[in-house]
């Protein structure tokens, strides 16, 4: 395991990103940790802030209880604030909530009121600080993942194609599209670090074809590679058949199954990886304690799929896979916006 103490090029580098962040002189800041969260984080938010002048304070909260059946990890729904009316109240009163979290808030049902009195939300992902200042999100990535979000608005149909056997349409109109460079400035925005990737969350009865993966492909749940090929079958929005006569499909199917919840078998968002930062080849390098695997989410050119809730179509569970495949084509109606695993066009 890494060593977790601070060093000046990672001070540097949260004070540089915070700055992004429009994060200033007297800025009003409010740090969201918890018992269980990453006490350098915390400790390297603190100091950049107080470097760069802002007005904050810190909130830390006990990690509540575990109820699922089976670990969670990385839904981006943390429990920790559990509807405390006075830490809800103090969030919506500063104009940026840096959040240390151990899932984050970026599902957390808290959040939307938060968000609607103008609070902006930064998620610094529970990742070691050396693959934070690796992936040190850049203003030049920015216009191209802005770009990336209205080519998604402006399409009717997402299909996804691969050599491995994916065929995959998406009826993407009136989907809530989305996505971050890593940094915002916006009132009410979102944003979280590793970032770089254009999403959306498809609307009931919208996905329908087969997804193969292949080996390479990666499971950020479980935080491994696959070894052997899973191939799924979607109908209306479900996964419907898991097929695959080996370890990687037989987790696949115990973890879903033990949820006992017919929504975690919905598909929760689609979309693909723009941060040339971020790397595929970077999860064979460190131990699962060092990553919370959000890199992975946004490398360039990947295709990521996700099962579990997905609020926009009227599904909410705490089951949840985080799932990025290599080699795929994405097209968007006619235009392709991903090509074998490659960026195309302005996005590149």
């Amino acid at each position: 395991m890494l060593q977790e103490i601070p060093e000046g090029k990672w001070i540097a580098s949260f004070r540089r990103v915070l700055a992004l962040n429009g994060i200033t002189q007297g800025t009003s800041v409010a740090i969201v940790a918890e018992s269980q969260s990453r006490p350098i984080l915390r400790q390297l938010c603190e100091i950049a802030l107080y470097e760069l002048g802002a007005s904050y304070s810190t909130i830390c909260l006990p990690t509540p209880e575990q109820t699922a059946p089976v670990p969670v990890k990385s839904t981006g729904a943390s429990n920790a604030i559990a509807s405390k009316r006075h830490v809800i109240e103090a969030l919506k009163a500063v104009e940026v909530v840096v959040d240390v979290t151990v899932e984050g808030l970026l599902h957390a049902e808290e959040w939307p009121e938060i968000e609607t009195a103008g609070a902006r939300l930064f998620v610094v992902c529970n990742e070691h600080p050396e693959i934070l200042e690796r992936t040190e999100p850049q203003a030049e990535l920015g216009p191209k993942v802005a770009r990336g979000i209205k080519m998604l608005q402006d399409a009717s149909t997402m299909r996804i194609t691969s050599a491995a056997g994916t065929d995959l349409t998406v009826d993407i109109r009136d989907a809530p599209c989305g996505g971050t460079p890593g940094y915002t400035t916006v009132p009410g925005g979102v944003a979280h670090w590793p970032g770089g990737l254009c999403l959306c969350f498809p609307g009931p009865n919208t996905v329908n074809g087969r997804i193969v993966m292949a080996p390479g492909d990666m499971n950020l749940t479980f935080k491994t590679y696959l070894s052997a090929p899973i191939d799924f079958t979607i109908e209306n929005d479900f996964v419907r058949k898991i097929t695959g006569d080996n370890l990687d499909a037989e987790l696949f199917r115990e973890y879903l199954s033990a949820w006992k919840d017919p929504m975690a078998y919905g598909l929760s968002h689609v979309g693909w990886g723009m941060n040339p930062r971020a790397r595929w080849e970077s999860l064979a390098l460190y131990d699962k304690r060092d990553i919370q695997s959000t890199e992975f989410r946004a490398w360039a050119g990947n295709f990521l799929w996700s099962t579990g809730s997905n609020q926009y179509a009227g599904r909410f569970s705490l089951g949840h896979f985080d799932l990025p495949m290599r080699g795929c084509s994405i097209f968007l109606d006619d235009t392709a916006v991903v090509i074998d695993g490659t960026l195309q066009g302005e996005l590149a």
